[in-house]
């Protein structure tokens, strides 16, 4: 299937997406906040697989956690995803796509090894970085190479 791009459904819309963030978003670096305030140290925004370049947002590097933080839109949460009415087949097929990407990384990361976690947007902050904690806490004695 041939990518396509979409023509914009006004020039507000396209100023408005042009403008979202893909790093340090509020919930991003609410997360990071957090796991700081728990004496949690990491690295931001490391690609861990090349071609396709793959990067997480907070990475454990000696414990092999990647952590990524899901817009509800752009990934399409479950509770909060809504299929835009304008350019509606784009859109769709944007989001489905970035599913698919998700997935894709996941797999890859597991089989070299990594834990993948994936914290949602809308999620409490306080308890992923609880399970995040728990999951470095529970790996720091384990060896990866």
């Amino acid at each position: 299937m041939a990518s396509r791009k979409a023509t914009p459904s006004s020039p507000e819309a396209s100023r408005r997406m042009q403008r979202v963030r893909q790093k340090n978003t509020s919930a991003e670096s609410a997360l990071r906040r957090e796991l700081h305030a728990r004496g949690l140290r990491y690295r931001i925004h490391v690609p861990l697989l090349t071609k396709p370049r793959r990067v997480a947002d907070v990475v454990f590097r000696a414990a092999r956690i990647a952590v990524f933080v899901d817009g509800c839109f752009w990934h399409g949460c479950p509770l909060h995803a809504t299929w835009p009415k304008q350019n509606a087949e784009f859109w769709r097929a944007k989001i489905l796509a970035n599913r698919a990407r998700d997935s894709d990384t996941t797999e890859r990361l597991r089989a070299d090894g990594w834990k993948v976690m994936r914290v949602w947007a809308h999620e409490s902050l306080k308890r992923a970085a609880s399970r995040i904690a728990k999951a470095v806490e529970n790996r720091k004695t384990k060896a990866y190479p």
